[in-house]
């Protein structure tokens, strides 16, 4: 990396450890909070009881009714979920959380979701940290056609297999949880 202030600036957050456990807590805090909802969708259930007489009860029952699709949306939020609690593809969990939570946001914000939107903005918040944290891997999906890719100098720390397991541990224990009956 050169010698830019900005640059400088993100090799020195990246390099703090602490910042680094912070980031792994939030993938999985984030991810964690994909896995009820998604599951609810890949089993073909509601996911509100909100009258159909309101128009948020209106749009999630038409979401609900379109079937296939419905499963679909709880099958990408359980994949965007484990992507991003196995800290070792958490980078396209990353970009695959920001465009579901920003989808999210929007439908809080068109809807006029009475205080949702306040936690789909903070989920907003954490998805843009998350890809600005791994910015240098997402860099070279913007950098012109001849652009030439080399491991940079620093080392960042990252996760670690203990992560990783605690991660997959949480997503299966949380899986398991929400199946009882």
């Amino acid at each position: 990396m050169t010698d830019q202030p900005l640059q400088k600036l993100y090799v020195k957050l990246r390099s703090n450890q602490r910042l680094n456990v912070f980031v792994m807590l939030t993938r999985l805090l984030v991810g964690f909070a994909f896995i009820p909802s998604g599951l609810k969708k890949v089993l073909a259930q509601r996911f509100t009881q909100i009258s159909t007489d309101h128009p948020i009860g209106y749009f999630f029952e038409a979401l609900y009714q379109t079937g296939n699709y419905w499963v679909f949306l709880g099958f990408a939020q359980l994949v965007t979920a484990f992507l991003l609690m196995t800290q070792r593809f958490a980078t396209l969990g990353a970009v695959l959380f920001f465009c579901i939570t920003i989808n999210i946001w929007m439908i809080t914000l068109a809807l006029h979701f009475q205080g949702t939107w306040v936690i789909t903005s903070l989920m907003m918040m954490a998805a843009v940290m998350l890809l600005l944290w791994d910015l240098r891997k997402l860099k070279m999906l913007v950098a012109p056609d001849n652009f030439d890719y080399r491991h940079p100098a620093e080392v960042y720390p990252t996760y670690n297999k203990y992560w990783s397991i605690a991660g997959l541990f949480i997503f299966v224990a949380s899986l398991g949880i929400l199946l009882m009956p």
